[in-house]
């Protein structure tokens, strides 16, 4: 079992303290002005979360959002912070006019070529394939990207992280994926979960056997952060605390701690960290920054 860094694979042990979901990089038409397009920047936002006690960064920008492969790997080399690159395919609205339709019908060799060959003219292979489902239900364009993405996974074994708009339609997802697609559930992150906080649903999500990610706080998505601990608590009351990941998806430039208004990378360590800590034990809080991202991530990779 690696897991698949920016410089080249690792154990699982290796990646330490890791933020699940974040982006040092990031571009979409949905944000504009807001690019993650600053490579001090993003050097700056990884050593201060390393300062924190940081060890791993995955980041979930996939193909076409300007994931700066290289910039990334050097990033990795400065600070020490392991990072793990994406492939996959957003949503159709983050991306220009007809971006998609030009990728869409070579979108799972195109994958599969990220994961074990490089990333555009870079030796940088991804880790993992994020792509996205629909609002409540899976829309035509989720469907065929997720169809695309089981195809790259029983290729490589490569993981599966999901955005779900709104943290809806994760249940169609697995029923997609799991049922029908065979990707067993070990490989398949289910993300943006805060912001759909039903715990009855979460438990049937972790129960199937899926990784479950929290992956605020964001500015985007505050208004969930007050339900983030009791979301996280329902499910280790029911027993899943080994299904839970934590990550700070930041997306936009005024979200960075080290640039912007924050409140960043490091502040999930600085203060998401210790209230974990301090409501649900430091056990839990350890699997869910180490033990768990090491699991989530690590495979054993085809190519």
């Amino acid at each position: 079992m690696r897991v698949r860094t920016v410089l080249g694979d690792v154990a699982p042990q290796a990646l330490g303290v890791t933020d699940a979901h974040d982006h040092l990089f990031f571009r979409s038409a949905m944000l504009p002005g807001q690019d993650l397009d600053d490579e001090v920047a993003a050097t700056a936002e990884a050593q201060a979360f390393a300062a924190a006690g940081g060890q791993a960064i995955v980041q979930w920008t996939p193909h076409g959002l300007n994931r700066r492969a290289a910039a990334l790997q050097q990033i990795s080399t400065t600070t020490g912070v392991a990072i793990v690159a994406a492939t996959g395919l957003h949503r159709r609205e983050h991306y220009p006019d007809g971006y998609v339709d030009n990728v869409r019908d070579r979108l799972a060799e195109l994958f599969v070529r990220e994961l074990t060959t490089g990333i555009a003219e870079t030796e940088v292979k991804a880790g993992l394939i994020k792509v996205a489902g629909g609002f409540h239900i899976l829309d035509a364009h989720a469907e065929f990207t997720l169809r695309a993405a089981a195809e790259a996974h029983h290729a490589t074994n490569a993981p599966i992280a999901i955005h779900h708009e709104l943290g809806s339609a994760a249940d169609a997802v697995l029923d997609l994926l799991v049922d029908t697609l065979h990707v067993p559930p070990t490989a398949v992150v289910l993300g943006h979960l805060n912001r759909f906080p039903d715990h009855r649903l979460h438990r049937e999500l972790a129960n199937r056997g899926a990784w479950l990610a929290f992956d605020g706080p964001s500015r985007a998505n505050n208004a969930t952060d007050p339900r983030l601990t009791d979301c996280l608590a329902a499910l280790v009351d029911a027993g899943y605390a080994d299904r839970l990941l934590i990550g700070g998806d930041t997306t936009t430039a005024r979200a960075r701690a080290a640039t912007g208004e924050g409140p960043g990378i490091p502040y999930l360590l600085t203060h998401l960290r210790p209230r974990i800590t301090r409501y649900l034990g430091a056990d839990v809080a350890g699997a869910m920054f180490e033990t768990n991202p090491a699991r989530a991530f690590a495979t054993e990779w085809r190519a």
